[in-house]
Parts: structure tokens; C-alpha cells; sequence
């Protein structure tokens, strides 16, 4: 039988078994699911189900779930206090925010232009 991926990891220098570790630590902490997310932020399932006006069950279903439509993680996010925004990276370029996906509103650029242009 092969060799764990603990004993792989323990037959590294001390030096980069832990650059690996300390890199794989922050890693985890960037990709948080919603349930890390509202367990951090010390919140209940059913706190946050009050919040949005939906049921307990519903928030439960919510966290198992890995595709949701972006107005719904909005809402999530948004109950708990946080700003969701979607970043777009491509390689060699500077990385930009989309703006109106997953909004119930308009897009505020697109309010903006409609002032201005009917503006006296």
C-alpha cells in the first residue's frame, strides 16, 4: 500500500512542510462555505432564517447546496451584515468587480446614466 499523504508531508524539511501547512491554512480561510460563514459570525440558522423572513429548513437547505443563484447568496450575506461582490480575474489583467448580477435592482450605473440623461 502507497504512503499517506501525512507521511509524504512529515518526509519534507520542517522548513517547507510548514510554508505547505501555513499556505493550506490560508487557503481554508479564504473559501469559507455559508455555514463556516454564519457559524462565524456566531449566527444560527434559525436567527438568520428570522432575518430573511424564510424558515429554518430553508437556510438548512441553502448551506448544503453549492449552486445558488447569486440574489440568494446576496441575501445571506447580506442578513448577516456583510457586501457580496463578484470579482472577475484573468491572467495578465487587472482583476474588475461586476456590478448588477444577483442584484434585485438595477445595476447603480445604469440608474446613474438614467438621472443624468434626464436631468434639465
Amino acid at each position: 500500500m502507497g504512503k499517506s499523504l501525512k507521511d509524504k508531508l512529515n518526509e519534507l524539511p520542517a522548513k517547507r512542510r510548514d510554508r505547505i501547512l501555513t499556505e493550506a491554512d490560508r487557503l481554508h480561510a479564504e473559501y469559507l462555505t455559508l455555514q463556516e460563514l454564519r457559524k462565524a459570525k456566531q449566527l444560527t440558522q434559525a436567527q438568520l432564517a428570522e432575518v430573511l423572513h424564510i424558515r429554518q429548513a430553508t437556510i438548512a437547505q441553502m448551506e448544503k447546496r453549492s449552486d445558488l443563484m447569486l440574489s440568494t447568496v446576496r441575501s445571506y450575506v447580506e442578513a448577516m451584515g456583510g457586501k457580496l461582490s463578484l470579482m472577475v480575474e484573468f491572467p495578465d489583467h487587472t482583476p474588475v468587480t461586476l456590478e448588477g448580477l444577483g442584484d434585485t435592482e438595477e445595476p447603480r450605473r445604469k440608474r446613474a446614466n438614467e438621472r443624468m440623461s434626464s436631468a434639465p
